[in-house]
């Protein structure tokens, strides 16, 4: 009898510290037999590429059961989330989604924010529109032993009304408002993982470093954003149509680059459920 090979995960890294591309078939990805070592990877590298995979939204719904538990979108009625900065594709979103364009980690006002998102690319921006990644994962473990350990103890206001002022420095008192009454949390600045590593929470809803004087709040939060932005811990995706792009959303930051909101830039997105609270 002829002996079979075993299929494997195709995959190549696509920096040191960050992000791997993954090559096999729609059929093998969708069989599950790989999503063990997925989700391996996924926490080791932050961010997974799957070069213009072509996933139908029904496809991409299916593949993402097969990481985790599929988290829908609160409220919408849909599996898949359009992702669009034109009004015109998306009237009631579109103002919100502009702090996408500053780095941030989802669910900053959740208990457990999701685990990792997947978005994949169906129109292109017709200039810019990357989506910029960093692994805060790789970040804090490359910070002096003397930086950890005073990292390791502080914890941070964010409040989602604080990502506002990024693009929106005037903004009047009703969007203001609204965008408060999210609410606001406090967190650890370095989330301490069940499976002992550790990673930075940071992003545009990081408000102040609680204890902290405003003035040294914003050189810890601006210096530690700046570090964990660099080139070693940081990765731009070019988009293609037909590409996949999943993240760790509990060690990476991510953000769109700047692109224009009208040249009809389109996303799906699905999502998998947190399975960790922030420590």
């Amino acid at each position: 009898m002829l002996a079979t090979s075993r299929i494997q995960l195709s995959q190549e890294p696509i920096k040191p510290g960050i992000g791997t591309r993954i090559f096999n078939s729609k059929q093998e990805l969708l069989s599950g037999r790989f999503a063990g070592e997925i989700r391996e990877l996924l926490e080791q590298r932050g961010v997974l590429v799957f070069p213009q995979i072509h996933f139908s939204d029904a496809e991409q719904i299916a593949f993402t059961r097969t990481l985790g538990t599929f988290c829908p979108e609160p409220g919408d009625g849909q599996n898949i989330t359009r992702i669009s900065l034109d009004v015109k594709e998306n009237p009631a979103g579109a103002e919100f989604l502009k702090g996408s364009l500053y780095w941030h980690i989802d669910g900053t006002s959740s208990d457990s924010p999701i685990l990792a998102s997947l978005l994949s690319c169906k129109v292109p921006a017709s200039w810019g529109g990357n989506t910029g990644f960093c692994n805060t994962y790789a970040a804090y473990e490359e910070l002096s032993s003397a930086d950890r350990q005073h990292y390791d103890s502080l914890r941070v206001i964010h409040a989602p009304w604080a990502s506002l002022l990024y693009y929106n420095p005037e903004p009047g008192l009703a969007m203001l408002e609204a965008m408060q009454a999210i609410g606001e949390k406090e967190l650890p600045l370095v989330w301490k993982h069940r499976t002992g590593r550790k990673s930075l929470i940071l992003g545009c809803t990081a408000q102040q470093v609680v204890g902290v004087s405003l003035a040294q709040s914003a050189r810890i939060l601006v210096g530690l954003r700046e570090w964990a932005t660099s080139e070693a811990f940081s990765y731009s995706h070019a988009w293609q149509v037909g590409d996949l792009v999943i993240w760790d959303n509990t060690g990476t930051l991510h953000r769109a680059e700047a692109y224009d909101p009208e040249c009809g830039r389109m996303m799906h997105r699905t999502k998998l459920q947190g399975e960790e609270s922030f420590a």
